[in-house]
């Protein structure tokens, strides 16, 4: 029986938060969730755990932080080695972590425009995201998920990002659907999964904080 002691600390928000949640759920691995109030006061441990950027996912396993979430679901396939997320290939772990590395570079920060913006810049960032979103959608090709018929490496960095796609869509006013069709059913799979299906938010309650983030930022 493991001794591991894996802790948590998160957001419930967060799709940064989700994705830590979802590759311990595909190992099978219990973990403890401790909340952080991002906006309140950040708890000692976070200060502690992650002086640099004071910012959460941070994972805790028997005491040991690791932070920055691609960097941490990297550390939870090479901790828990079964099932493995990334492919056995070098080349093909090379290019799934080429996507992953895309994906954060680009899809959270323009699809965050989708909602900041206003009038002619909205209408920019509509086509931004989307495009992003595009070639996305090429480097998916006809396949099931981003590393083939499993769900695996790719697909846990970019899945966690969709929870916040109603709201982009919401008041960036477009339907991701009639343009990424290809996307979109990569979605509706991947939100099949019960790893997945299990820790992502309600859309609606995502909604709501997103509406406030927007008048926090003046938007409204």
């Amino acid at each position: 029986m493991s001794t591991d002691e894996v802790v948590l600390l998160d957001f419930w928000v967060s799709p940064f938060c989700l994705r830590a949640k979802i590759a311990l759920a595909e190992k099978g691995v219990a973990f403890v969730e401790q909340e952080e109030d991002l906006f309140g006061g950040k708890s000692e441990l976070l200060l502690k755990s992650n002086p640099v950027y004071q910012k959460v996912p941070v994972l805790l396993h028997n005491g040991k932080p690791m932070c920055e979430s691609t960097i941490i679901v990297h550390y939870i396939d090479e901790t828990w080695p079964s099932p493995p997320l990334l492919p056995t290939c070098p080349y093909e772990r090379a290019r799934a972590r080429f996507w992953a590395d895309f994906i954060d570079k680009k899809v959270f920060e323009a699809g965050g425009k989708t909602w900041q913006s206003k009038g002619e810049e909205k209408e920019v960032a509509k086509k931004e995201f989307l495009e992003i979103l595009k070639v996305l959608e090429g480097a998916l090709g006809e396949k099931d998920y981003f590393g083939g018929d499993s769900f695996g490496f790719v697909d846990i960095i970019a899945i966690p990002l969709t929870s916040w796609f109603d709201s982009c869509e919401k008041f960036g006013l477009f339907k991701i659907e009639e343009h990424c069709p290809k996307f979109s059913a990569w979605m509706k799979r991947c939100l099949k999964r019960e790893t997945v299906a299990k820790v992502l938010p309600n859309p609606e309650k995502v909604l709501e904080f997103v509406t406030s983030m927007r008048k926090m930022h003046g938007v409204e």
